[in-house]
């Protein structure tokens, strides 16, 4: 299989049609196998993926490391093509606690400089700030990334969770390449205002949750228990009553798959390929397994006959349950 190519925004880089991204290796789903991890990033980047996302505060530092390590670990030719992105801001405490965002022009220097020093690389490719700090215009935090472009130490500005006047703001700073908010079959409250306003500046979308952290990857069961540390177990979308609706939902998708000869995950994956040229999809693998699966989605091309079989399946709105806890929604890209 060769693997597709992308446009970042118009101001950015190619990079593959589907991207890694590696929160999980280090966070929030369970334990994860660190030997694995990096097998899994291996072996995306042999199959010609290209961008590695990660955040400074996916396992306080965690994730960086376990990057760097895979990526020095790795042929030089391969490690020379990726593009890591990078998400900043999140303050936690010793015990894992969420402490709020600081987007501080000061404190976007700071947490670069941690940041290539655990990915041990010269540069991030794309730097953005995880959530918008509400004490800071948005316009101070981007010019800092635009200064540190000027140095050298970053290639792109990046957005995360934002809506469509933060996304306007931000661009008529400095060139923004590229927007990372979640976007699946399930969660679709871009496709209203802020798909239109990045198509209209240019910038492209990296989509997180594209399986919902696994509950449309037709995996995850009706009786699975979770441990306390899974950010699921309190998850709206996993609790109770929602998860049963959540999961028909996921057997009605099942029968699109069984018939095409497809895995559900495949087809979750393909539906949001078929979105757009400017949208890439961010595949949570953990494993070399799931790896394998999430790259099939490749081959699988969906008709208009398909589209509309799972819009009725699955049409907009149809999950039970917010994607995050209250409190975090907050902080996501609504307005």
């Amino acid at each position: 299989m060769t693997m597709p190519t992308r446009p970042l925004g118009t101001t950015g880089p190619q990079v593959s049609a589907l991207g890694l991204g590696c929160m999980g290796m280090s966070a929030l789903y369970g334990d994860a196998d660190r030997a694995e991890s990096i097998a899994t990033i291996h072996a995306a980047l042999d199959a010609g993926v290209t961008l590695l996302d990660t955040g400074d505060f996916y396992g306080m530092g965690h994730n960086e490391l376990l990057i760097g390590e895979a990526l020095r670990t790795a042929p030089a030719e391969l490690r020379e093509k990726a593009r890591v992105s990078v998400k900043f801001g999140a303050l936690r405490g010793p015990d894992g606690e969420w402490s709020g965002y600081d987007g501080r022009p000061a404190a976007v220097k700071n947490f670069a400089a941690y940041s290539l020093q655990r990915l041990g690389v010269d540069h991030i490719d794309v730097y953005r700030i995880a959530r918008l700090d509400p004490d800071v215009p948005i316009e101070e935090t981007v010019g800092a990334i635009a200064e540190l472009i000027e140095k050298g130490h970053v290639r792109h500005v990046g957005l995360s969770e934002v809506g469509a006047e933060t996304i306007r703001r931000a661009a008529a700073t400095a060139p923004v390449t590229d927007l990372q908010i979640e976007y699946s079959l399930i969660s679709r409250g871009i496709e209203e205002a802020i798909l239109p306003t990045t198509r209209e500046l240019g910038i492209s979308i990296t989509a997180y949750g594209v399986l919902s952290r696994g509950l449309i990857s037709g995996h995850f069961t009706r009786d699975r228990q979770l441990a306390a540390h899974d950010f699921r177990a309190h998850s709206p979308r996993f609790q109770g009553d929602n998860l049963r609706h959540n999961l028909d939902l996921v057997d009605a998708l099942r029968k699109i798959a069984e018939r095409k000869g497809v895995s559900v995950a495949q087809i979750a994956i393909a539906w949001v390929l078929s979105r757009g040229e400017d949208i890439v999809p961010l595949v949570g693998a953990r494993t070399r397994e799931r790896l394998t699966e999430s790259l099939g989605a490749l081959d699988v091309t969906l008709d208009e006959a398909d589209l509309t079989a799972i819009e009725e399946a699955v049409p907009p709105g149809a999950a039970a349950g917010d994607r995050y806890p209250a409190p975090q929604m907050a902080h996501l890209g609504t307005e």
